[in-house]
């Protein structure tokens, strides 16, 4: 039995009785007053709690609460106890997680809903529905016609409308006569409740034929967008008037006082505009320009009104005479500090240059809608320099920064201006141009199996061209980095043509004075400029963004994931013929109801078993059958694999003999299901045969759906001992018995739904929306199928259907269904109590119960009986015509619909026809009858493609199968040739040409061993579909014998020559002209504004960069040596990896002809590069005579090697195997940041310092420590000579670190070296001159006696280069703390990472002088004397060093030089 659902009644429960008969009342708790014992009812069957519905009655929960609120203020006396009577007192909100409550509709809103007597779906709209007069209603019905359905899109878009018949553009086909009709739909929607399918149904002389379902839902929508807009304004409005509220009470304190340049009045015309508004762009403007104009202001205004109403409250409170503590209030609102451009030039006043423009923006706005100039230019008397010099200050320093900022300010307010953007905005829409070019990631991945192939390159396409999703394909590439989109209004790169003729060069005139003295002019270029700002910096980025969001949200509506779930919806179930249905066997109750069906469901792989199941005529599962071998051929090569597949069509037999289904569903994953429904088929044909059994059809039934809800969550709670296959097969089975009700079962709260196949772009439209949408198109169909709620508790997979019904919803439609389930006992025992009564037949129809008196009355006029008469019964004459439907074809229905209009029922024509189709047959199935799919459905179907997918011309990989040979004919035999010049003869169709005699040809056809004439290779592609590549298409070479070019299983590349899609065969080419497809015969064709000329200039000019790269970048010489290679750059560096830590190469340089390159190994991963000057040179190919490195000169390439590299490759080992050396990924600043960082927060007492080898800097070492809060870091440089660092040269890491340590605070001297990139030279290097052997000097030096003069010792010194104390002796120089001598431990020789540096008292006379002044160390500890090569310096200044110095001696008497990295501010850390 149908039940007709009027409204919900939210006292329901009051006929739940007891087992006395009396009604059972409920207890209302104090907190969750919502939740009934039937709500916790619906939560254990939701969730399978265990648990006792007493323990959450809500009086007892609250009063646990309170007295554990109790507990707590007593004390922590009797926590277990509390604690174990809390446990008896959870509610729901304690049991479960507050998501699992909301999915599950269980929270206190999901109560609400329940209970308020209005569409769930009105009440979970975003805007709410609220009540409208007759002449809001009228408004909007305009506002909805012009902007719903007569607005034009800017793209080419299609009707999305699938219901519309006629025209499929985006012009709208109602005439204005549709705005009455939607103010009809409006009424009904927002005054009576009514929703949008009952509106359709049951109120179509209301609408139709203007309006049909999916028109209602627009209007449904733009309602919302109406509603939100009209809130808005009215905002907006309230903003305004308190605005001009304030304003009035500013000016009235001082009416004498003149406005100031800054204030603008905002006047009743901004009132006016702000109540024009139309659309929310719109409403933004005149809200952007309100900012503009008064952002400053709203503070102000707000904390004048609090002051106001704090005020007022005083005065009421003095009048009253009543003492209230007031309120606590917060601060007052401050003045937001905007320091925009805007803000600082309004702050400095120029407000008042800018009004000598000449025009106000709105002046400038109306010159622009009208296109001429209606307002005149007002002409400043003064040079705009001139009145400039008055403005300086210190923001604007000169007057030409003055005029810059007016002109800024100007740009800003024209930019501002509303109807200067709505000007601005029809004409971008009108004339704006998508320019495209790729990235160079694009040109690279974007091919022609791309989706943005056909328009990687565009130029000044119009966006009125763009069509269908191509715009969003656009986005979604720039999203992907492949292309760059600019959207602008002028034309790019034409000539001629009005292609010079810029938007900006036509509206510069209507801000422009037609004089041509020097002053006018002056002021007509600052107008000028202000326009080209306004238009470049503001407008058109604005408007381009602007553009862009609404051709992505065009593109979005275009994705039509609705026509296609549509088109699945409206399928009828499928009927048997008409002769099956006659059948009493197969129609028996004991079977059930309705057609019997048995779901074949299968893996793609052939050794899994094949599953049936088979449903009763209610949808309920009743058997199954398990096939394991049935996947297996009839004529397989083994023997017991056909008896198998014997075997599991006999089990298939018996079962269809027991069973008798109606038909056989076959799922049809792949192109094996053909072999299961011809084995199905031949079964049941030879069952027909015995007379075991009538026809049954045999269909093929897409499985997306089936898959789906095989892995569905509710199929596991459905089915939970079912493996996969099995419920696959029953999903089948039920998607062909009724599709509605199976397609709803993926509509549950996981959104499963999602997972279906609707469009390839739907993952880019709002999942929301999406929703909203499918779920529009489950409304439609089930409000017009019908729901049969007895159904729906008996077999409780159908009812997900329920919640679509009008006026319910998940939550009403799930809380009906337990009402009446709980009812349905006490119903039926009433119903058996009155059995004598009337039960009104028209209940279980479509008729609404509104129009019964109608159908009454149509039933008797229709038996022409006597109304007057005594014995008269309208209910008999229903009866009568249900069972004799064709008496009301004579009924002139056209005069009963006057009659009734003229009783003032209104138009009711539609539904007296509707009243009497109904009759005539009760609930029939409007949707469209099941059909066998066509051939291309079929060929879809199993290969999972679509024509977007798999068309002519794409390419492929496909994997060989075989040769394709054609067999001999016997005519043919007599075409044997004779090899001459062998004398050996040839078969005419395999080729064999090793037959000595013509008999031996005849023999070799005889026996059937000539396979034939090559013709082709076999081959199979993924989707299963076979592939045939003729011979001629397999090279662009003559080939004779296929087998030499492709084997079995090689995978090769082909392109689509023709599809044959009832053989599911392709034609293949794989000839390289083909594939290459330089004539665009094969590939899909380009968009027409494709730019041809910048792709072309793109490949030029990659082919230019690649023959760069291929050509040698350096000239191959001719030298001999062991270490010259005539290799690259990044050979020479490859080569390096597997060499050892300072060695070399010598290769030719890129510099020319005249200069080589050494390249030797600083460490691993770094690498340096010397250039290498040469001159004297005999030709381009020889070494030269003399060799230069900066201002050094060689005689040859081994002197390089002993007295450059090697020296510098010992002291960057040096310092590679310090005790404090870390690698810090190749010297990165930060990471040694990190790590002294780290070390310093373990020891903070400490100063840690480290050294590591610099990547980007090849031949210098960083030196990082932190002697206080931050980290410094500072270089030193690798040279011949030594370490430099600091301007100082250091020849041993000893003297280094112990320079490093004395004078760690002095001031950096330098600047900091530039952190260029590696290169492959490096700059200059200061080295000692050739001829000054500092290593015999240093000998010499340490052979002078002690008794030498300081004169002597002076003269000596500068030889050097060194100054040095004219007291110390010449030993104890040489053996100085920075000099030569090696040292196995310093100052006590600390072998910790952490150094205490002893502070100096006074500055040093000079770096390299030892101080005179004495100290002692931290620790004040005698430590070791240090031995040195000579006496050991008796100055106190040795035992002054932090702990830890330690430096080795290795033989390199070179001097040292060392830099330092200068860092910002390290003073202030000091």
């Amino acid at each position: 039995m149908f039940f007709w659902i009027c409204a919900f009644v939210p006292d329901i429960d009051d006929f739940i009785v007891d087992d006395d008969g009396q009604p059972i009342t409920k207890k209302r708790g104090k907190k969750f007053s919502a939740y009934t014992d039937a709500a916790l009812q619906e939560a254990q069957e939701i969730f399978g709690g265990d648990f006792d519905f007493a323990d959450f009655d809500a009086d007892a929960y609250d009063q646990g609460e309170e007295e554990e609120e109790d507990q707590d203020e007593e004390g922590w006396d009797r926590p277990k106890k509390q604690t174990k009577r809390r446990l008896g007192r959870k509610s729901i909100f304690e049991i479960y997680e507050p998501s699992e409550l909301e999915s599950s509709h269980m929270t206190d809103q999901d109560n609400e809903i329940r209970s308020t007597d209005m569409p769930e779906r009105f009440q979970l709209r975003a805007i709410p529905v609220k009540p409208a007069e007759d002449d809001e209603l009228e408004e909007e019905a305009e506002w909805i016609f012009r902007h719903g359905f007569s607005t034009l899109t800017i793209s080419m878009q299609e009707s999305t409308d699938y219901l519309d018949r006629g025209t499929t553009t985006n012009f709208s086909r109602k005439g204005p006569s549709t705005i009455a009709k939607i103010k009809e739909a409006l009424n009904f929607m927002r005054n009576q409740q009514f929703e949008v399918p009952f509106i359709a149904f049951y109120r179509k002389e209301y609408v139709e034929p203007e309006l049909n379902i999916n028109d209602l839902w627009k209007v449904w929508q733009w309602d919302e967008k109406w509603t939100q807009l009209k809130t808005r304004k009215q905002n907006l409005t309230r903003l305004f008037r308190k605005m001009q509220s304030f304003q009035f009470e500013q000016i009235s304190a001082d009416p004498d006082k003149p406005l100031a340049d800054g204030i603008r009045p905002l006047d009743t015309a901004d009132m006016e505009r702000l109540k024009d508004v139309q659309t929310l762009d719109e409403l933004s403007d005149v809200y952007n320009h309100f900012l503009l104009y008064y952002g400053r202001d709203i503070p102000k205004m707000q904390n004048a009104a609090k002051a106001n109403k704090k005020r007022l409250k005083k005065i009421r409170e003095e009048e009253l005479e009543v003492e209230e503590e007031e309120e606590n209030k917060g601060p007052d609102l401050k003045l937001a500090s905007r320091r925009d451009m805007y803000s600082i030039c309004q702050s400095v006043g120029l407000d008042g240059l800018a009004k000598k423009f000449g025009l106000t923006p709105e002046q400038f706005g109306e010159n622009l809608r009208d296109s001429y100039q209606r307002h005149e230019t007002e002409q400043f008397p003064a040079e705009p320099v001139e009145l400039a010099k008055d403005y300086v200050c210190s923001q604007f320093t000169t007057p030409e920064a003055v005029l810059e900022g007016t002109r800024y300010m100007v740009a800003m307010q024209i930019a501002r201006e509303p109807l200067v953007r709505h000007v601005l905005r029809q004409t971008f829409q009108e004339r704006a141009k998508v320019n495209i070019k790729p990235t160079k990631k694009g040109k690279k991945e974007v091919d022609e199996a791309h989706f943005a192939y056909s328009f990687k390159y565009l130029k000044n396409k119009p966006v009125k061209e763009l069509s269908g999703d191509q715009f969003l394909k656009m986005c979604l590439a720039e999203d992907e980095g492949l292309l760059t989109i600019d959207i602008c209004i002028d034309l790019i790169g034409v000539k001629g043509y009005a292609g010079d003729q810029t938007y900006f060069d036509e509206i510069k005139q209507f801000y422009y004075r037609d004089e041509f003295s020097h002053q006018v002019q002056e002021w007509n270029r600052q107008r000028t400029l202000a326009i080209e700002r306004a238009l470049s910096q503001f407008l058109y980025p604005q408007m381009a963004k602007e553009l862009k969001s609404k051709l992505i949200a065009e593109a979005k509506e275009n994705i039509s994931c609705c026509r296609r779930l549509y088109n699945w919806l409206k399928v009828a179930p499928y009927r048997p013929d008409q002769q099956v249905e006659e059948d009493d066997d197969l129609m028996d109750e004991s079977q059930g109801k309705g057609i019997r069906v048995l779901g074949v469901a299968y893996a793609p792989s052939r050794d899994t078993p094949v599953f049936c199941a088979l449903i009763n005529g209610e949808g309920e599962v009743v058997d199954f059958l398990r096939l394991p071998y049935f996947m297996k051929r009839r004529n397989a090569f083994r023997e017991d694999e056909r008896e198998k597949k014997a075997n599991d069509i006999e089990n298939l037999k018996k079962f269809l003999i027991s069973k008798k289904p109606h038909v056989v569903a076959v799922a049809g994953e792949n192109r094996d299901a053909h072999m299961i429904m011809e084995d199905i088929k031949r079964t049941i044909s030879e069952l027909e045969q015995e007379s075991s059994l009538p026809a049954v059809g045999v269909e093929l039934v897409d499985n997306e759906l089936a898959t789906l809800y095989m892995n569905s969550k509710k199929s596991e709670a459905d089915f939970r001992d079912y493996p996969p296959l099995l419920r696959q097969a029953v999903s089948i089975a039920r998607k062909i018995q009724d599709p509605l009700v199976e397609y709803a079962q993926v509509c549950s709260s996981d959104e499963d739904i999602l997972c279906l196949k609707l469009h390839p772009h739907q993952e880019h439209v709002v999942k929301e929306d999406l929703l909203s949408a499918l779920y529009c198109e489950f409304i439609n169909r089930v409000n017009e199928v019908g729901v049969d709620v007895n159904r729906a508790i008996a077999h409780p997979y159908t009812q997900s259907l329920v919640q679509y019904v009008c006026g319910l919803g998940p939550r009403k439609g799930s809380h009906l269904l337990k009402v009446h389930e709980r009812l349905s006992d006490i119903i039926l025992q009433f119903l058996c109590d009155l059995t004598d009564s009337y039960i009104e037949v028209l209940d279980g129809s479509r008729v609404h119960p509104e129009t019964y008196e109608w159908a009454r009355k149509m039933a008797v006029d229709a038996l022409e009986y006597d109304e007057s008469a005594e014995d008269a019964n309208p209910a008999g004459a229903l009866e009568e015509i249900l069972e004799n439907p064709e008496r009301l074809k004579d009924l002139d229905l056209d005069a009963f619909a006057e009659e009734l209009e003229r009783q003032g029922y209104g138009n009711k024509g539609i539904t007296l026809y509707d009243i009497r189709a109904e009759l005539s047959c009760r609930y029939k199935d409007l949707r469209v009858p099941y059909r066998l799919p066509n051939t291309e459905e079929v060929f879809n179907l199993l290969t999972k493609e679509t024509p977007e997918t798999f068309y002519i011309g794409k390419l492929i990989t496909s994997v060989v199968t075989g040769i394709a040979h054609r067999r001999p004919q016997g005519e043919s035999y007599d075409q044997a040739i004779r090899n001459d010049a062998t004398g050996l003869w040839q078969c005419p169709f395999c080729q064999q040409d090793n037959f000595p005699e013509l008999s031996e040809v005849w023999n070799h056809f005889d026996s059937g061993s000539c396979p034939g004439q090559a013709i082709g290779v076999r081959t199979r592609l993924d989707n299963g579909v076979q592939g045939f590549i003729p011979t001629k298409f397999l090279s662009d070479k003559v080939v004779k014998h296929p087998e030499e070019r492709v084997k079995v299983g090689m995978t090769v590349h082909c392109r689509i020559m023709k599809i044959d899609i009832e053989k599911f065969s392709v034609d293949l080419t794989c000839r390289t002209s083909d594939l290459m497809d330089k004539a665009n015969e094969w590939k899909l064709p380009k968009d027409s504004y494709y730019d041809f000329d910048t792709e072309t200039e793109d490949q030029k000019h990659e082919e230019e960069l690649k023959k760069k790269q291929h050509r040698t970048p350096y000239i191959k010489r001719v030298i001999a040596h062991p270490n010259f290679h005539n290799i690259s750059f990044n050979q020479a560096e490859k080569m390096m990896e597997s060499l050892d830590q300072g060695d070399l190469i010598i290769r030719p340089s890129s510099k020319g002809e005249n200069h080589l390159t050494v390249t030797w190994k600083v460490a691993d991963g770094i690498y340096q590069h010397v250039d290498v000057r040469e001159e004297g040179k005999e030709n381009a190919f020889s070494l030269g005579h003399t060799l230069w490195i900066n201002n050094e000169e060689f005689e040859d390439l081994d002197e390089i090697t002993a007295r450059y590299i090697q020296p510098m490759a010992a002291f960057a080992r040096d310092l590679l195997g310090h005790k404090y050396f870390q690698d810090c990924n190749g010297g990165e600043r930060e990471k040694m940041e990190e790590l002294l960082i780290k070390t310093k927060r373990e020891k903070p007492t400490f100063i840690p310092y480290f050294i590591s080898a610099c990547k980007a800097l090849p031949g210098k070492f960083i030196l990082g420590y932190q002697p206080r809060g931050k980290p410094r870091i500072e270089y030193v440089t690798i040279t011949p000579d030594g370490f430099r660092y600091r301007s100082q040269m250091f020849p041993s890491v000893n003297g280094l670190f112990r320079w490093f340590k004395d004078h760690y605070q002095e001031p950096v001297p330098g600047v900091t070296p530039s952190n260029s990139s590696r290169t492959r030279t490096p700059a200059s290097l200061n080295a000692t001159p050739a001829n000054i052997n500092i290593a015999d000097l240093t000998r010499a030096v340490n052979a002078l006696p002690r008794n030498m003069t300081s004169q002597m010792f002076s003269a000596i010194a500068a030889v050097t280069g060194q100054g040095q104390n004219p007291n110390t002796t010449p030993a104890q120089w040489g053996s100085s703390q920075y000099g030569y001598g090696g040292s196995t431990g310093g100052g006590g020789g600390s072998s910790s990472a952490y150094h205490v540096f002893a502070t100096p008292q006074q500055p040093m006379a000079t770096p390299m002088m030892t101080p005179s002044y004495s100290y002692t160390t931290p620790s004040q500890q005698a430590l070791g004397t240090p031995q040195y090569p000579g006496s050991t310096p008796q100055s106190s200044h040795s035992h002054g060093h932090a702990h830890g110095g330690h430096s080795s001696h290795h033989g390199h008497h070179s001097a040292i030089i060392i830099t330092q990295y200068e860092i910002q501010q390290s003073y202030k850390n000091i």
